[in-house]
């Protein structure tokens, strides 16, 4: 993350923390790249987490198949449906027919946070928080015979060996704003990615 603000509001002696920050995620020219929403805004619409795609700019988000955005900036407006979302947690792919950099801005979610991983089927899927790490640290719950599937002008495949109880052949590492396709194992009991998260 590339900076966080804090502010605490105080109400009848009750207090809260929210805290904003923002990071950047950038895109070569005509080029893939598996993006995701790591922060909560009040209604996490890509109309509202990309306002002003670049021209021709394509989002696509996966859900047993794909679904395609398009910006027109004539009208600046995403088609055919600007009030898709893209949840903290949920991943897209975008790309851009010129190099550009995209600045996602909210609140970091705090305390105790779940990501589904639907069993026996790919899902495209991102840390909740903006944190960078190995699935281990960020704690994946891997299981004998789940898949991780990472992108950058095409796919590296990670498997979790149930033998040794370690990612093969090496462990992912996934950066901040970086979204992977994950695959739970049919045989798999654990479908919550659960995270305890608090900044301090």
């Amino acid at each position: 993350m590339a900076a966080c603000a804090f502010s605490a509001t105080a109400q009848s002696n009750v207090y809260s923390l929210n805290v904003v920050g923002y990071y950047n995620v950038t895109v070569p020219a005509n080029q893939l790249v598996a993006v995701a929403n790591q922060l909560n805004t009040s209604d996490n619409k890509i109309s509202s987490l990309l306002p002003a795609g670049p021209a021709g700019a394509l989002l696509y988000k996966y859900n047993g198949g794909y679904t395609a955005y398009a910006f027109d900036d004539a009208d600046n407006v995403w088609t055919p449906d600007g009030n898709a979302t893209l949840n903290p947690g949920e991943g897209a792919f975008f790309k851009s027919p010129v190099a550009t950099t995209l600045t996602f801005v909210g609140e970091v979610l705090q305390g105790s946070l779940t990501n589904t991983l639907p069993i026996g089927a790919l899902a495209l899927r991102s840390s909740i928080v903006p944190q960078a790490g190995t699935a281990t640290a960020l704690g994946i719950p891997g299981e004998g015979g789940d898949l991780l599937y990472k992108y950058a002008a095409g796919f590296s495949a990670y498997a979790f060996d149930d033998a040794d109880m370690v990612w093969t052949p090496s462990e992912p590492v996934l950066n901040v704003g970086e979204a992977f396709f994950y695959k739970k194992s049919p045989t798999a009991t654990q479908n919550k990615w659960i995270r305890n998260f608090t900044v301090q």
